[in-house]
C-alpha cells in the first residue's frame, strides 16, 4: 500500500478510534491522495489541531533529514517548563568546560524554593544540598521548579541560557526568567520580598480571582502573546536536533542529557500517550495556565529518531483535550516515518 494511502488511513484511525481495515477492505482512494505524503501529514496535523479551541504549534524533523514539517510556523508560544532543556544544556556546557562537576554538591537557597513536585514537596525545610547531577534529574524528570531556579542561577542567569541557545545556531527561542518570575508573570503577580509561596498566597488573598484563574487554567492572552520566554515550534526542534547531533555538547554530556530526558515521568498522556508500548521518548513537558506542551526525541522501531515539538496555548477545553491532541500528533508523526516518510 502506498505511503500516501497509509497516511490517510492512519489519520482516520486517530480521528475515529476505529481499527485498521483488513487488506482489500479499503474504500476507493480519496481525491486528496494525489497530494504528497508531506502535504497529507500537514493536513492531518491541521485537522487534529482543530480539536482544541486554542492555538497549536507543531514541528517535526527526522534526525539526518533536511525536511521539517510544521503547523503555525513562526508563531511563538510560551515554553513553560520546556525551557528547562536549554538550562540543562548550558549547565552541561559548563561541565564540559571544567567549570562545574556532576558530583559537586549544590546548596538550595531557601529563597529559591518554588512550589512543585520535588524539593519543595519532599524537603521543604532549610538545609538542603544536592549534587548537580541530582538537581538536573529533578529538573528534567519531575519538572522541579526549585531545582530549575538553582540551576538557572548556576548557569549564569536567563541571558546566559539564551546565549547558549543562540550559539547552537537556533533563533526563535529566548529565556528571560527563572520559573518563579515566569509564574509571577503568568498570574499577573508582582514579585515580593518574601518567599515564592508567601508572595503567591498574599496575591491570591488580595485578589481571589487570581487563584480562580490559576485553578481553572484560564487563558492569559497578554502572557500567551508575550515574546519573553517563548519559542517557535521549529526553534525547539532545531535545539533538540543540535543536542542529539553531539555538536552542542561533549559525547558524555550529550548521552547523559538525553538519558535523563528519557527518564521523564511527567506527561505520560502527551507525546507518549498513543505511541506503541516500549517506544523510547526523551522529552520535556510544560504546563502553565492554558498552556500544555511536550517536546522531545522519539526513537523509531529501526533505531532512527525524530525530533518533535507540540505547543498548545489559549485552550479552554481542558487538559484532557490538550493532551489528546499532543498524543495524536505524536502518533501521526511516528506513523509517517515508520511508513517511509523522509
Amino acid at each position: 500500500m502506498p505511503l500516501k494511502t497509509l497516511l490517510v488511513v492512519a489519520g482516520l484511525v486517530l480521528a475515529t478510534g476505529a481499527p485498521l481495515p483488513m487488506s482489500g477492505a479499503l474504500a476507493a482512494p480519496a481525491k486528496s491522495d494525489a497530494k504528497s505524503p508531506q502535504a497529507l501529514l500537514v493536513a492531518q496535523v491541521a485537522r487534529l489541531a482543530a480539536q482544541t479551541d486554542g492555538t497549536v504549534g507543531f514541528a517535526v524533523q527526522k534526525v539526518g533529514s533536511k525536511e521539517m514539517l510544521t503547523h503555525n510556523k513562526g508563531t511563538t508560544f510560551p515554553m513553560a517548563s520546556t525551557f528547562k532543556i536549554a538550562v540543562a544544556g548550558r549547565i552541561f556546557e559548563r561541565i564540559d568546560k571544567g567549570e562545574l562537576k556532576l558530583d559537586q554538591m549544590v546548596e538550595v537557597d531557601p529563597k529559591l524554593v518554588v512550589n512543585s513536585d520535588g524539593i519543595a514537596r519532599f524537603a521543604p525545610h532549610p538545609g538542603v544540598s544536592l549534587s548537580l547531577h541530582n538537581q538536573l534529574e529533578l529538573m528534567l524528570t519531575r519538572s522541579d521548579n526549585t531545582a530549575t531556579d538553582v540551576l538557572t542561577a548556576l548557569a549564569g542567569g536567563p541571558a546566559a541560557v539564551t546565549d547558549w541557545v543562540k550559539r547552537q545556531g537556533v533563533t526563535g527561542q529566548r529565556i528571560d526568567a527563572d520559573t518563579a518570575h515566569l509564574i509571577y508573570r503568568a498570574l499577573d503577580i508582582e514579585p515580593g520580598k518574601g518567599t515564592f509561596k508567601d508572595t503567591v498566597e498574599a496575591a491570591f488573598a488580595a485578589d481571589p480571582k487570581k487563584r480562580e484563574r490559576d485553578v481553572q487554567r484560564t487563558p492569559n492572552a497578554p502572557f500567551n502573546a508575550d515574546p519573553r520566554d517563548s519559542s517557535t515550534p521549529e526553534a525547539m526542534v532545531e535545539l533538540l536536533l543540535a543536542i542529539e547531533s553531539g555538536k552542542a555538547l561533549s559525547p558524555a554530556s550529550t548521552k547523559e542529557l538525553i538519558a535523563i530526558m528519557e527518564r521523564c515521568i511527567t506527561g505520560e498522556k502527551r507525546l507518549k500517550g498513543l505511541l506503541p508500548t516500549g517506544t523510547v521518548v526523551a522529552h520535556k513537558t510544560g504546563t502553565l495556565m492554558s498552556i500544555a506542551n511536550d517536546v522531545g526525541l522519539v526513537t523509531l522501531p529501526d533505531g532512527s529518531k525524530f525530533a518533535i515539538a507540540v505547543f498548545v496555548k489559549g485552550d479552554t477545553k481542558g487538559v484532557d483535550t490538550q493532551e489528546r491532541v499532543i498524543a495524536e500528533l505524536a502518533r501521526t508523526a511516528h506513523d509517517y516515518y515508520v511508513l517511509g516518510g523522509r
